[in-house]
């Protein structure tokens, strides 16, 4: 029997935005430091690391044993190309997560799971493709004074709109547009968000590892650092970390790695905002030991 060696133990996926460049921005410097951080760590843990973007026609992806996804972020806005190539390298080599966790956690109708399993979450509407309903009909049915409209598959803020109900008509045409081939998510405006911010719990193997606080700009919702947002440290809770650990507890077992976005909803009771499982930030950079945390729950799961 042929035996073929593998070149590389662990390939960390990225995107053609996050592969250095002189000319890079402070924010996509940051993220590339992440990478660098972690592939560091993995070597000195043994491990031969490679780091390639996911469309990288010139890879062999059956020459890495594991791939952990890292800044893959233009998926979203080329996903009739990403989700074959996923499926395909997904024969090829294993994923950390497992692809049948990122197939679950990269649409966001996950999130009628946590609703029924009793984590709470902002009020929340699907549209499915094809639907003949108006964004003005849809609205009218909520009750709620202020929204977000955003794909099912998204990330980054892409397509991610606020608006009164003085603004349904106005975002009416590209619902209409969007809702023709994906699937929709209208959402309740969560007040706090503007105010208090986001955290996210970074976790490793389900335990709490470190969080960070992320600020919109002013005049501003969206938290993001590459759209103005800011981000420090955050020393949470005990019934914060519990929260976001209990996320973890009611998902698919087996979740190496996690971001657990958490805010105050409108009833100034902590609320699920997001579960990213797939390729999440991790901020590394801003707490050192969350690397060797990272890599040991790696390494538990590549020799068990």
């Amino acid at each position: 029997m042929h035996i073929v060696k593998q070149k590389f133990d662990i390939t960390l996926i990225t995107s053609a935005d996050y592969l250095p460049a002189a000319d890079k921005n402070e924010f996509t410097k940051g993220v590339i430091y992440d990478d660098t951080l972690l592939a560091e760590a993995l070597g000195q843990s043994g491990f031969k690391v490679a780091r390639k973007k996911w469309d990288d026609g010139s890879f062999c992806w059956a020459d890495t044993r594991y791939a952990v996804f890292r800044t893959p972020w233009d998926y979203f806005s080329r996903y009739d190309e990403f989700k074959p190539w996923f499926e395909k390298t997904a024969k090829l080599t294993q994923f950390i997560n497992s692809p049948e966790i990122i197939k679950w956690n990269i649409d966001k109708h996950y999130l009628t799971g946590f609703e029924k399993a009793d984590i709470n979450i902002p009020p929340i509407i699907f549209i499915e493709p094809g639907d003949k309903h108006s964004l003005a009909k849809l609205c009218g049915k909520t009750g709620w004074s202020e929204f977000i409209l955003k794909p099912a598959v998204s990330g980054g803020a892409w397509h991610t709109y606020r608006f009164t109900k003085e603004g349904i008509a106005e975002h009416g045409n590209i619902f209409s547009e969007l809702i023709k081939s994906r699937s929709m998510v209208l959402q309740q405006f969560q007040d706090n968000i503007t105010s208090e911010g986001e955290i996210s719990f970074l976790l490793f193997g389900g335990k709490y590892s470190h969080a960070v606080l992320k600020k919109a700009s002013p005049n501003d919702y969206r938290v993001q650092q590459n759209l103005g947002g800011t981000v420090e440290d955050y020393y949470p809770s005990p019934d914060e970390v519990q929260f976001a650990e209990n996320v973890i507890k009611v998902s698919p077992p087996n979740i190496i790695y996690a971001r657990v976005d958490v805010m105050h909803d409108n009833n100034n009771e902590l609320a699920l905002m997001e579960l990213e499982v797939f390729e999440p930030e991790l901020w590394l950079r801003r707490h050192p030991p969350a690397v060797n945390n990272f890599v040991e729950i790696l390494s538990s799961h590549i020799l068990r």
